[in-house]
């Protein structure tokens, strides 16, 4: 079945892991063989001939790149203009591979519909390059707000405020505090672009801002559910609420620790914890209910996302085994329409929502 991914930091993958998403996963594993230089070396899940093997045709691709103040310990850059650096080299990276015929990027609605009828015309996926929609996680690099017009000029459609920790314009997971007058602004501007916001990361002071401010289209990429693993990452019952009222389909993220309640880092393992697959349509479930359909859940795996096979479901060998999900869907009682939505149509509803032309 056609699948769109909300969430997956290619470019961050490129250059920061230095991984040649060209090559099957077998081979990037195998020449990651002995490095330990980053905790998930030799566990990568996810690779273009996977995407396509999986049929994962369209899929929101991150630039990502955080500033920390002084008394910040989290990594990152050192002034939002080394920032925007980063995240211009992630986009060159894109381009190269639009170049090689791997990507190509969708803006807006006709290159969506395009996109749609080229892959899913009945041929073998082999050569067709995967849609991409460009997202930025956390705002920290746009400079001032008159960088994200010139970023919107460059292809940007979505935007999430926050990341992990303080931030120049919003807070995000493991901090606190209500959105800044440079936030507000952000959020303003957002609106004034016809971008999509995303709440993913947000915590919660200056998620209940964001959701007074913005009235436009808003997703939560990658999130799951924090009634079942009790986290400030996770949403509670009422903002799922709240987003489902403003149209937002929120995509299940499969990063083990935000799954199963427990998970101790570098300890704990997928099959110890008892974590598959079924534990993502648990979360899916969980929003349902609060919904009343099925129409407000995706999929945003954040696969690959500074973790890997170490810490994802024990039944994803990589990225391909999503097309397992329908078969599981319909073991817990999803009939066609509501399987089809959950892989690609919710995804597909809301963007041609948002983009009208």
């Amino acid at each position: 079945m056609f699948t769109i991914d909300a969430h997956l930091d290619l470019s961050m993958n490129a250059l920061e892991w230095n991984r040649d998403l060209q090559q099957p996963v077998a081979a990037i594993r195998e020449r990651e063989a002995g490095l330990s230089d980053k905790p998930d070396r030799a566990n990568g899940v996810v690779a273009f001939p996977e995407l396509r093997k999986g049929n994962i045709g369209l899929v929101v691709a991150t630039q990502i790149g955080r500033f920390v103040a002084p008394d910040n310990p989290l990594p990152g850059w050192h002034s939002p203009e080394q920032a925007w650096a980063q995240t211009q080299g992630q986009l060159a990276w894109y381009k190269a591979m639009e170049d090689a015929g791997e990507m190509v990027m969708i803006k807006d609605r006709k290159g969506l519909e395009q996109h749609l009828l080229h892959w899913n015309d009945g041929t073998p996926n082999d050569k067709k390059p995967i849609g991409y929609i460009l997202s930025l996680e956390g705002a920290d690099s746009i400079v001032d707000i008159k960088y994200l017009e010139r970023a919107y000029n460059k292809g940007l459609r979505a935007i999430g405020p926050a990341h992990y920790g303080p931030g120049r314009y919003a807070n995000g997971t493991d901090a606190t505090g209500h959105l800044n007058e440079r936030g507000r602004q952000l959020i303003r501007e957002i609106a004034r672009l016809g971008m999509i916001l995303d709440a993913t990361h947000l915590c919660d002071d200056a998620f209940w801002d964001a959701m007074e401010l913005f009235s436009g289209p808003v997703w939560a990429s990658h999130n799951n559910c924090r009634t079942l693993v009790d986290h400030n990452r996770q949403f509670s019952d009422d903002m799922i609420r709240v987003l489902v009222q403003k149209g937002a389909v929120i995509g299940g993220a499969l990063d083990a620790w935000m799954m199963v309640p427990g998970w101790v880092r570098g300890k704990s393992t997928p099959k110890d914890m008892h974590c598959n697959l079924e534990k993502m349509i648990d979360h899916m479930d969980h929003i349902c209910q609060i919904a009343g359909n099925a129409l407000h859940i995706g999929i945003g795996s954040d696969l690959d996302g500074a973790f890997g096979k170490e810490q994802c479901p024990y039944d994803l060998e990589t990225i391909a085994d999503l097309q397992t999900l329908p078969a599981l869907l319909s073991k817990r009682g999803y009939n066609a329409t509501d399987i089809e939505n959950v892989m690609h149509g919710n995804w597909l509803r809301f963007l041609r929502n948002a983009w009208r032309d």
